[in-house]
């Protein structure tokens, strides 16, 4: 199935885009998304631990399962003032 992966803040600018689509295993989960792109960009890893994640614009868990069509968000911390 596909998903559409958004990364926002420090996450898009390691990835160098703010979306992908990803094909995914049927039985996917959002951990199944995060491992992957991981895999792929080492660089995101440290974030796991302090960000926050949305599937189709609603707060989730790293174990939602995923349907085709549906916008996966990873969010970072972000500071400002």
């Amino acid at each position: 199935m596909r998903v559409t992966v958004r990364l926002f803040a420090r996450l898009r600018d390691l990835a160098g885009a703010g979306e992908l689509v990803r094909e995914v295993p049927d039985a996917a989960t959002v951990q199944t998304v995060w491992t992957a792109l991981t895999s792929e960009m080492p660089s995101l890893a440290q974030y796991e631990g302090s960000m926050s994640v949305a599937v189709n614009a609603e707060y989730a868990r790293m174990a939602v399962a995923l349907h085709d069509g549906d916008e996966v968000a990873f969010l970072p911390p972000v500071s400002g003032g």
